[in-house]
């Protein structure tokens, strides 16, 4: 028998108990237990575990990942917080406390047998639950009759229940439908490469998110994005951990190896619930064949989960095998180096790719996305713009349906103050998309241009009870900000330390607060994490301005405002920062001017403009009561039109 912290465990009657309660573990998920206990601090290979676990049959790694996590999530935490199995990575395990082992004979008498698997309801019925060698007196033998009778009457109501959920699992079976009210939440993740090769790496980040572009138009199935799952590309996965984090019912989980021009790409499909493999699954292919991969995993997905398709969902799923190779190959890394930041050269991959393939259409779709945010977060400049528009308009002539393409347009028309046109291109994607959590987030996001606060943070607020993660590594619910809810909008900020964008409004939320010397920290990291961002030069504006350095802060926003002005960038509300940057340094002139080119160029939340503390330097000048008007007047037209 061994003990380690709380736990007593004993190989021999098959038991794991936590302070006298028992513990029921699988029995694979024992062995492995077994092995790492016996094991000790010593790493413990995958290799290792494989073969004694499964000494005798061909398994995927990941029937070892599933088991690993569901033993830490049984095990829990140590009382210092750390996890009892250790992750050594591309290696294997280790068993992360001391483990001491005892005498059975003096202790297997206090440990309860835990079987791995529940008895039989028969078993169960027939079992007498007071037998033993004790003597029982008479008023015992009252009470044991009472208890056998009070004990078959729940067996016969536990059987009637039984019958009546196995008739309900029947009609659900034979009506699908009836299933699909609740939507599965499904996240698909990187896959891993077992080949230590920068060369192949942007594999993993692509391949899933091709698969999760195709499940995109399933209507049964609930996708996170690809932007809520790249984090997790290079680490080790928990996965109780990650659903819980994604907050979702299934995952699908895989591995690729490359070797030369073949191709192995390896898939297991987890139901989190019930800790079940409903799929898994190997493919061995040429590479050249690569585009066939999304729509083999897409397929094993849908019937692993038992899905009905409509008629176009199963023409949506069609792959088009006329791109070539080399074509496929410029898309998938173009995606991979967006997701990394790198719009420059996520560019030319996508340029390349179009070239090759003029008629496909997610490409198409994202490189207009790339230019759009080379244009705004890079200040590209308009021409990047106008590129943006062609390769959108280009997307959806070639598939006018095409979900992606909606909704980065969407986005552009957003960004470059075109609102009212993105407004009606959302709502007709959300007819046929009502639970597509990234168009109700671009929806909230037009209607905060417009000024429509209180709607904007219902769309976001309905995204984030689809998705928890939507957008927020790439954008922020400003609705709270606007409508003067500061300790909420910090609150609904994600909690990373990696985002310029998140760090700058992080600051502007303790600004608005007055917290200044927190503000000034945030603007200053955000400023550390990328010095080309626009919300990240003006966030060090303000924090000069904090340091009372005014004339330095002008100086920057100045050479700013004249590098937009040169590349003919637009987003209107990038310009909003800029003029609230001026007025609360008490550069009124420029506050104004700024502020003008705000909001005729799309930018007129007008409610926003009305309260905003920010701007209260300038409510005296005349010039800002034309502005205000101008403002209350699109803002009033669009509420007419859309409300």
């Amino acid at each position: 028998m061994y003990q380690f912290c709380r736990f007593r465990f004993d190989p021999e009657n098959h038991s794991l108990e936590s302070e006298g309660n028992p513990i029921a573990l699988t029995p694979k998920a024992f062995e492995i237990l077994l092995v790492l206990v016996q094991n000790g601090s010593r790493l413990t290979t995958k290799e290792e575990l494989m073969r004694k676990v499964w000494p005798d049959s061909f398994v995927e790694e990941a029937n070892l990942t599933v088991n690993i996590s569901a033993l830490r999530r049984h095990l829990g935490e140590t009382p210092n917080g750390q996890q009892y199995i250790e992750t050594v990575p591309k290696k294997g395990y280790r068993f992360a406390v001391p483990v001491s082992q005892l005498s059975a004979n003096n202790h297997a008498a206090n440990l309860p047998l835990v079987v791995a698997e529940p008895p039989h309801l028969a078993s169960v019925l027939h079992t007498d639950p007071l037998a033993g060698s004790l003597p029982i007196s008479g008023s015992a033998r009252q009470g044991r009759s009472w208890f056998r009778s009070a004990f078959m009457m729940l067996g016969l109501i536990a059987i009637v229940v039984l019958a009546a959920l196995g008739y309900r699992a029947y009609r659900n079976k034979s009506n699908p439908r009836q299933l699909a009210q609740v939507p599965r939440r499904l996240a698909v993740l990187p896959f891993q490469n077992l080949q230590e090769n920068v060369n192949t790496d942007f594999l993993g980040f692509s391949l899933a998110d091709a698969i999760i572009t195709k499940l995109g138009y399933v209507s049964e199935l609930t996708v996170r994005p690809s932007y809520a799952v790249q984090k997790y590309r290079s680490q080790a996965i928990d996965i109780p951990k990650v659903a819980a984090d994604l907050n979702v019912d299934t995952l699908l989980i895989g591995t690729f190896l490359r070797e030369g021009d073949d191709l192995r790409i390896a898939c297991q499909l987890v139901d989190i619930k019930t800790e079940n493999l409903l799929w898994k699954g190997a493919f061995d292919l040429k590479y050249d064949k690569l585009l066939t991969v999304q729509d083999q995993v897409a397929q094993q997905i849908i019937r692993g989960l038992e899905l009905t398709l409509s008629a176009s969902e199963t023409g949506r799923l069609k792959s088009d095998e006329t791109v070539s190779p080399l074509a496929y190959e410029y898309y998938l890394r173009g995606v991979d180096l967006y997701s990394k930041g790198d719009f420059p050269l996520a560019i030319k991959m996508l340029e390349k790719s179009t070239q090759l393939a003029q008629h496909f259409a997610l490409a198409w779709a994202h490189l207009g996305r790339s230019y759009t945010a080379n244009a705004s977060f890079q200040i590209g400049g308009a021409e990047q713009y106008h590129k943006a528009e062609a390769a959108f308009a280009k997307a959806l002539s070639l598939q006018p349906d095409e979900i992606d393409a909606r909704i980065y347009l969407a986005n552009m028309y957003t960004d470059t103050g075109r609102v009212e046109k993105a407004v009606p291109l959302l709502r007709e994607a959300l007819k046929t998309n009502p639970n597509h959590a990234e168009i109700h987030w671009e929806l909230g996001y037009a209607y905060r241009f417009a000024g429509m606060l209180s709607e904007s943070v219902a769309e976001c607020e309905r995204a984030r009870q689809l998705d928890p993660g939507v957008k927020l590594n790439s954008s922020t619910p400003n609705g709270y900000l606007y409508l003067g809810r500061y300790d909420q909008f910090l609150e609904s900020l994600p909690k990373t330390e990696d985002s310029a964008l998140i760090d700058f409004y992080r600051g502007l939320g303790e600004y608005y607060k007055k917290n200044s010397e927190r503000a000034k920290a945030n603007f200053d990291h955000a400023y550390e994490l990328d010095r080309t961002q626009l919300q990240a030069e003006v966030g060090r504006a303000l924090s000069l301005g904090i340091q009372h350095q005014n004339s330095v802060a002008i100086g920057i926003l100045h050479a700013l405002e004249a590098k937009i002005n040169e590349h003919g960038v637009v987003d209107p509300e990038a310009m909003y920062k800029i003029a609230q940057a001026y007025a609360s340094i008490g550069d009124k002139a420029s506050a104004l001017r700024v502020l003008r080119h705000s909001i005729e160029n799309g930018f007129f939340p007008y409610p926003y403009f009305a309260t905003d503390p920010l701007l209260d330097s300038l409510r005296s000048q005349g010039e800002f009561s034309k502005l205000m008007e101008a403002a209350r007047q699109r803002h009033e037209a669009f509420k007419t039109k859309f409300f």
